[in-house]
């Protein structure tokens, strides 16, 4: 019986934290679950590793999520999509930045991790809070919905880029920006350089806004506007950049 609990408990959590009806709408697929296929990334591609990379004491004491948040100009009453939200560092942190009129989509795509956020998210009492589970390829996020998509130390563990990238791109309002931070260095080596995400990103619509140096995150911060328009699956012309090859 306390198992059973346990699961209903956190199907709430994962529609909404107060087991009604969710925060942020489920996406209608329509005919966009149809299209492809969609090239390979012409590169390696990081393993999934723990949520976990440093402890959230040692994160804070450098003002990590602080500075990310202030240099993506995330304020009271966006709605903020966290994709790789592992075990909340940032998903806790955004949800008392957006304050209660905000709204903040804590998303993974590993069941064990998504069930200890929304576990968290429940134990926190952070109403503003929805936990879901995506999918390695598309993180099956509403149309028109977010001010801000973060994605910290986890695009180079993506593995179809592509079409990652063109399923988020309808996700944006007009002024949303994807905010990704990752470390200079290839990719099998948990980095991206940042002129092969420039360049995976332009390739399906996107325009870089900025890019600077974040210590304090281990690496870099950039930011991408859905400039469009979303280029047809078959069109999309994969990067290559020898220098990213290997280990």
């Amino acid at each position: 019986m306390a198992a059973a609990a346990l699961v209903i408990a956190l199907g709430g959590v994962v529609a909404a934290c107060d087991g009604s009806k969710p925060l942020i709408q489920q996406r209608d697929d329509g005919d966009d679950d149809k299209v492809g296929p969609f090239p390979a990334a012409d590169r390696p591609v990081a393993d999934v590793v723990s949520s976990r990379w440093s402890s959230e004491d040692a994160r804070d004491r450098l003002r990590e999520a602080d500075q990310v948040m202030d240099r993506a100009k995330i304020r009271p009453g966006m709605t903020v999509a966290d994709i790789g939200a592992g075990e909340g560092y940032y998903t806790v942190r955004l949800a008392q930045r957006v304050g209660k009129t905000g709204r903040v989509l804590a998303e993974d795509i590993v069941a064990a991790w998504r069930d200890r956020l929304a576990e968290r998210v429940s134990r926190e009492r952070l109403d503003n809070v929805s936990v879901r589970l995506g999918e390695p390829a598309d993180p099956k996020l509403p149309p028109t919905s977010f001010d801000r998509v973060l994605m910290v130390h986890m695009y180079h563990e993506i593995e179809q880029p592509y079409e990652f990238l063109w399923r988020l791109f309808p996700a944006l309002k007009s002024d949303g920006l994807v905010v990704v931070v990752d470390a200079d260095r290839r990719t099998k080596a948990h980095g991206t350089p940042p002129a092969l995400l420039k360049c995976e990103f332009e390739a399906v619509g996107f325009t870089q806004v900025s890019i600077e140096n974040m210590p304090s995150a281990g690496g870099y911060l950039a930011t991408f506007r859905a400039t469009g328009p979303r280029p047809d699956p078959k069109a999309i012309r994969p990067c290559r950049m020898k220098d990213n090859q290997g280990g």
